[in-house]
């Protein structure tokens, strides 16, 4: 394993790590959109089912099976818990427009057409889209709070340093995986415009905000 995909592990579990203790410590998961969490949800669990098929290693089993149990916490933390916090009127990305066009895609471009190969590539595409919900409910508030766009920030990086990782392990492992790597391009473009107002906005201390 190199460098960038080990920080690009740590960034993700960051990200994660940072969602939930916003909104267990805060009781609250005001602007944050149940609907990419549950997309998120969605992705971890299609994507690690060789959980019961085959073993890789110590740590790539622990990591899958800590994103797959986060996952779900954050979920059960947005839709029963702190149910009562959950801004559902600004939460209105019409997910079926996701996830959908992705499936249909997922049957028609992947590695090999069996059910785990399909649903592999089906998380890798829908990742890539996943955040769109949580984009278009800080433009219809038109703010976020700062915590946040911190958790934002360590989702992008992660996705960021896995666009390097796959460049590293083209070059000096002959690796080439066309589906991930188109896939973390345009999950990364989706990021530019919040990376932007980050640098500029959240770490001068300024409250970010996106055009409605």
């Amino acid at each position: 394993m190199n460098v960038f995909r080990l920080t690009g592990d740590l960034s993700h579990l960051a990200a994660i790590i940072i969602l939930l203790l916003k909104i267990w410590k805060t009781r609250s998961c005001a602007g944050i959109s149940g609907k990419s969490q549950v997309l998120f949800a969605l992705v971890f669990t299609t994507r690690y089912l060789d959980l019961l098929t085959s073993f890789i290693s110590l740590y790539n089993t622990t990591m899958k099976v800590i994103y797959i149990g986060c996952a779900y916490a954050t979920v059960y933390l947005i839709y029963m818990k702190f149910k009562a916090t959950y801004d559902g009127n600004h939460d209105t990305f019409r997910v079926e427009f996701l996830v959908v066009p992705v499936g249909g895609l997922a049957f028609l471009v992947n590695h090999d057409f069996s059910p785990l190969e399909i649903l592999w590539t089906f998380s890798i595409y829908l990742e890539s889209v996943a955040i769109l919900p949580q984009l278009f409910m800080i433009s219809k508030t038109g703010e976020a709070e700062t915590i946040t766009t911190h958790y934002l920030f360590f989702l992008g990086l992660y996705r960021a340093l896995y666009l390097i990782n796959w460049i590293w392990r083209f070059y000096f492992e002959g690796f080439f995986d066309m589906i991930a790597i188109v896939a973390g391009v345009v999950q990364t473009i989706l990021y530019c415009d919040f990376f932007y107002l980050y640098v500029t906005k959240v770490l001068k201390g300024k409250k970010l905000s996106l055009p409605a």
